[in-house]
């Protein structure tokens, strides 16, 4: 063995023998005793548990008020027709799920089926034809162009009846 690992073994071996300091323990049984000769304190009950009424917020519908306000020309207003709706029965497309207001374009594609525009928002990048459904309020795709989508969306018109909405698409360059 070389004498540097014997030296470190040797004081390894007193290290261990200098912490023992023999077998008395006698102040560690004079404390446990006087720990068990206390009386038994008493556990505070639990906190009770006070419920609040739940909240439900309604205003998800609602339009966002970051956005632009539209301004209402009563004067001006179109009023609407009792003849368009939307279809209650139809079934609802995925991307109608969200606002028209976060897609953007950001090109085209074509094959031998027709062409399609290509939209990135809710997640990802969707491929759209014209007939296919987006945004929240009945948005219809009727045009596509290598510029632009242009939509078609049935709302109401606060009286009862529906407008068709005209709305454009641009396609976003150097996206």
């Amino acid at each position: 063995m070389s004498p540097i690992r014997c030296l470190a073994m040797v004081l390894v071996v007193f290290g261990v023998t200098g912490c023992g300091k023999g077998d008395d323990v006698s102040d560690l049984d004079v404390f446990m005793n006087e720990v068990r000769l206390r009386p038994p304190g008493k556990i505070e009950p639990a906190p009770t548990f006070r419920s609040y009424p739940t909240f439900t917020y309604s205003a998800a519908n609602l339009r966002s008020p970051f956005s632009r306000q539209v301004r209402v020309d009563l004067a001006g207003q179109k009023h609407g027709s009792r003849n368009v709706k939307p279809d209650p029965d139809r079934v609802k497309q995925y991307l109608e799920g969200f606002n028209i207001e976060q897609f953007e374009m950001v090109g085209t594609i074509s094959n031998a089926t027709g062409s399609f525009a290509l939209l990135r928002g809710a997640g990802g990048v969707h491929r759209l034809k014209v007939g296919d459904y987006l945004g929240r309020n009945d948005g219809r795709i009727v045009a596509i162009s290598g510029s632009q989508v242009d939509v078609v969306e049935i709302v109401p018109d606060g009286q009862g009846a529906w407008l068709e909405r005209p709305r454009t698409i641009p396609l976003k360059e150097h996206s």
